[in-house]
C-alpha cells in the first residue's frame, strides 16, 4: 500500500510539474508575442518633432506661414508629427542652415533663392531680373513643371525640397537718395544676397553690390558699411531699416521666392504617411503663406510711409529692364536660353 502511494504522489508530482512547464512555455510564448506588438505599435505611434530655421523675426511673413504650416502638421499627422520654429537666425545664416541639412545635423530650412545656387546652379534662373510679370506668372511656374524640376535638383545634395513659398518683389532701399532710374543707383554699396545674378543684375544698374549674411545686414546699415539693400516690404518693415534708411523705392526688380526644404536624410526617415503629411502641408502653408505677403505689401508701405520713409512709385522699369538685359545674354548659357523663355512664354 505504501508502494502504491509513494508511486501515485511520484505519478501526481510529474504531472503537475509537466502543467507548471507547459503553462510557463506558453506564458513566456505570449509574452513574446505581446512585447513584439507593443514595439511595433510604439514604433507606429511614435512622436516625432521636427525643428525649421529662418533668418527672419517672429512678425514677418515667414514665421506666419510657419505657425500655418505647424498647425496643418499636427491635425494631419493626428499629433504624431510637430514642428518647432526657430526665428532671427538663431541656428546660423540661411547657407548656414542649408549646409546643416545636408549631413542631417538640422530638420528644415525656410530659405530665400540666395544661397540655393551653391547647392543647384539651375535654380537661380527664377533671380533673373523682371523675368515674372506678376505674382500669378510666378505661381504658375514655381508650383507648375519646371517650378518643381528646379526642387529636384537638390536632390544631389541630400536636400528635399517641399514647395515654394514667397518673399515677394523686392524694392531698394538707401540712405543718400531718391531711386527712380538705373543712373540714380550708381556709386551707392548695395547690400545682395550672396547671389551672382542679383550681384551682377546691380553691377549693370550701376550700383556697387555687396553681398553679405542677411544676419549682419541691420549693424552694416547702421554703421555706414553699405548705403543700401534691396527687399521685399515685409522684411523692409519687420526687420525695421525705416531706422537707418530714409528712401524707399518700389522697382519689384525681382520676384524672390523662398523654398521649405527638409534634409533627405530626416525625410527618409519618416513613414510613407508622415512624407505626405509635410508635402500636403507645405502646399497649403504655402498658399497661405502667400496671401500672408499680399496683405503686408498692401498695409506696410502706408506704414513706412508714416515712419518716415521717402517711398518712390512712379518708377522707370523700363530704363531699370534696358539696363539689365546684358545679365539675360550673360546667363543664358548657364540657365539655358531654351529654360529661360518657357519660363517668360508662361505668362501668356
Amino acid at each position: 500500500m505504501k508502494g502504491f502511494k509513494k508511486s501515485l504522489f511520484l505519478m501526481v508530482t510529474v504531472l503537475v510539474f509537466g502543467l507548471l512547464a507547459a503553462c510557463g512555455g506558453n506564458g513566456e510564448e505570449a509574452s513574446g508575442n505581446e512585447g513584439n506588438g507593443d514595439e511595433s505599435k510604439d514604433s507606429k505611434s511614435e512622436k516625432k518633432s521636427l525643428q525649421v530655421g529662418m533668418t527672419l523675426a517672429e512678425d514677418s511673413h515667414y514665421y506666419k506661414g510657419l505657425e500655418k504650416f505647424a498647425e496643418l502638421v499636427k491635425e494631419k499627422s493626428d499629433g504624431e508629427l510637430t514642428i518647432e520654429i526657430f526665428p532671427n537666425g538663431s541656428l546660423g545664416g540661411e547657407r548656414d542652415m542649408v549646409e546643416s541639412l545636408q549631413v542631417g545635423t538640422l530638420d528644415m530650412v525656410l530659405s530665400s533663392t540666395g544661397p540655393l545656387g551653391g547647392f543647384a546652379p539651375e535654380i537661380n534662373v527664377v533671380d533673373l531680373p523682371f523675368l515674372f510679370e506678376d505674382r500669378e506668372h510666378a505661381y504658375k511656374v514655381l508650383d507648375g513643371e519646371i517650378g518643381q524640376d528646379l526642387l529636384t535638383k537638390l536632390e544631389d545634395s541630400n536636400i528635399k525640397g517641399l514647395a515654394w513659398w514667397e518673399n515677394g518683389f523686392r524694392n531698394v532701399t538707401n540712405s543718400k537718395r531718391a531711386i527712380k532710374e538705373p543712373k540714380d543707383l550708381e556709386g551707392l554699396k548695395i547690400r545682395t544676397m550672396e547671389n551672382e545674378v542679383h550681384m551682377d543684375s546691380f553691377e549693370a544698374m550701376g550700383a556697387n553690390p555687396t553681398p553679405m549674411s542677411f544676419t549682419e545686414l541691420f549693424t552694416a546699415l547702421q554703421q555706414g558699411v553699405v548705403d543700401g539693400q534691396e527687399n521685399p516690404v515685409p522684411i523692409i518693415k519687420t526687420s525695421q531699416f525705416y531706422e537707418v534708411q530714409d528712401h524707399l523705392t518700389l522697382t519689384g526688380h525681382f520676384y524672390s521666392p523662398a523654398a521649405l526644404l527638409v534634409s533627405s536624410k530626416v525625410f527618409e526617415g519618416l513613414s510613407e504617411e508622415h512624407q505626405k503629411v509635410l508635402q500636403e502641408a507645405a502646399q497649403e502653408g504655402a498658399e497661405f503663406e502667400r496671401q500672408v505677403v499680399k496683405d503686408m505689401d498692401k498695409e506696410m508701405v502706408a506704414d513706412l510711409k508714416e515712419k518716415g520713409m521717402k517711398v518712390v512709385e512712379d518708377v522707370d522699369k523700363d530704363a531699370f529692364r534696358e539696363a539689365t538685359k546684358s545679365v539675360y545674354k550673360k546667363y543664358e548659357e548657364k540657365f539655358g536660353k531654351e529654360l529661360i523663355q518657357k519660363i517668360q512664354d508662361a505668362a501668356k
